[in-house]
């Protein structure tokens, strides 16, 4: 299923929701254009690949795109990049500390052929030319991997968050959170153990804050619109996870 996220004309937003088949974890896949211009946000592993790649051909031609994004090295993230590198032009974005290890996921025989295909991101960020736009790469370390990014698209005003707003959820997601506070039981497990402390999320909640957002769109689960997402922000900015909980019973030899 495709979703359109936003759509002026020269720029889209499209979201990808059920393209996972089997046992993997379900994720959303994401594209966004800008007059002619591509970049594809986490496109998963090869659970994904060849679903995505058709889907892609009713907005572009895959061959063409311009970005593959990858928030962090998670396998629901990137485990398909021998498959994009080798059959697209696109260049990987990604955390410098990365970098140097996503060449374990493509063939040997590449060798140093793909050095210039690799755009390494330092920590703090940067902008990154879309066409005749430029998306935001903005830190979201340690929420949940040490080096972890989040894209801003000032366009649509969409804060694509990765893994930060996650919720395991049995229904479609294609519709944003409704009641907040039904849906904390959905997130609450997911982030008392992948987000690292309360600290890291409290930073990242004041960053956020200073954007101008129309729509919170995580990998996992439903989006956030509206007053949700000031529940949202006001409800990591407090939230008890990881390091917070972690006591000398969960360390104790076997």
């Amino acid at each position: 299923m495709s979703i359109e996220l936003f759509n002026n004309g020269t720029h889209q937003c499209i979201a990808f929701s059920d393209l996972v088949q089997g046992e993997g974890v379900q994720t959303n896949q994401f594209l966004i254009i800008d007059n002619g211009q591509s970049i594809v946000l986490d496109p998963g592993g090869q659970l994904t690949f060849s679903a995505l790649t058709l889907a892609l051909r009713d907005y572009i031609d895959p061959t063409q795109l311009t970005y593959i994004f990858a928030s962090h090295q998670d396998p629901d993230i990137i485990a398909s990049l021998e498959s994009w590198v080798t059959r697209t032009e696109a260049t990987v974005v990604c955390s410098k500390l990365w970098t140097r290890f996503f060449p374990h996921l493509i063939p040997s025989y590449m060798g140093d052929k793909l050095g210039d295909r690799f755009k390494s991101v330092e920590d703090p960020g940067q902008l990154l030319p879309l066409g005749n736009s430029a998306l935001k790469i903005i830190p979201a370390h340690f929420l949940h991997s040490v080096g972890n990014f989040q894209i801003y698209d000032p366009v649509s005003k969409i804060l694509f968050s990765g893994d930060m707003g996650a919720s395991i959820i049995d229904e479609s997601p294609d519709q944003p959170v409704g009641d907040f506070k039904a849906h904390i039981p959905s997130m609450l497990g997911f982030h008392q153990r992948y987000m690292v402390n309360n600290k890291a999320c409290k930073l990242w909640a004041n960053m956020v804050n200073q954007l101008e957002i129309e729509m919170i769109v995580p990998q996992h689960g439903r989006p956030f619109s509206g007053e949700n997402i000031k529940l949202f922000l006001r409800w990591i900015s407090g939230l008890q996870c990881g390091t917070d909980l972690l006591t000398d019973k969960n360390y104790q030899i076997p």
